[in-house]
């Protein structure tokens, strides 16, 4: 199981490796790639989404150890949690784009919005789990819905610590 914990953080360093770089050009090279790394950005994410899809249910399926009555419950309601949850990564990936965006010349007014929203999609993922274990431990019970929680929070936070590691810290 630690090894796929491991190929999970692999495969978001792949996907965001180019995130430096946007960070690093001066004004007139990021201006002219914009638009190809912008493309290239959106295949990179595509592509680990569907990794990282099916390398998350492999996961769970490992961790959650249900029996099928219990599978049959908790996946559909994970398959729409994870839905909930891609919505709140998009606004995320939007943030950081912002933030690449405005990185070399970041405004007061500029950082306070930033660190704004990302406080507030910190807030709404945390009331998604909530309402989501809640789902969960009425269709499967408290340890059914608090593996659920562990398992999840233990792979957000290495998608955490893989993002975080790859921006550098405002100037």
């Amino acid at each position: 199981m630690n090894s796929m914990k491991w190929i999970l953080a692999a495969a978001l360093m792949i996907a965001l490796f180019r995130a430096p770089n946007i960070f690093a050009q001066d004004e007139k090279s990021q201006s002219a790639a914009s638009d190809s790394q912008e493309t290239n950005i959106r295949a990179y994410i595509e592509l680990l989404r569907s990794d990282v899809k099916s390398e998350k249910t492999a996961i769970l399926t490992e961790t959650m150890q249900l029996n099928d009555d219990q599978a049959a419950k908790f996946w559909p309601i994970y398959r729409a949690y994870d839905l909930e949850l891609q919505a709140l990564n998009d606004q995320k990936l939007a943030g950081i784009q912002e933030y690449a965006k405005y990185y070399g010349d970041m405004s007061d007014e500029t950082a306070d919005e930033l660190a704004k929203l990302a406080l507030g999609l910190e807030s709404k993922r945390n009331d998604l789990k909530t309402r989501y274990y809640e789902k969960i431990r009425e269709q499967l019970g408290g340890v059914v819905a608090a593996r659920f929680l562990q398992v999840e929070n233990q792979m957000l936070m290495i998608v955490d610590l893989q993002i975080a590691s790859l921006l550098p810290i405002v100037e």
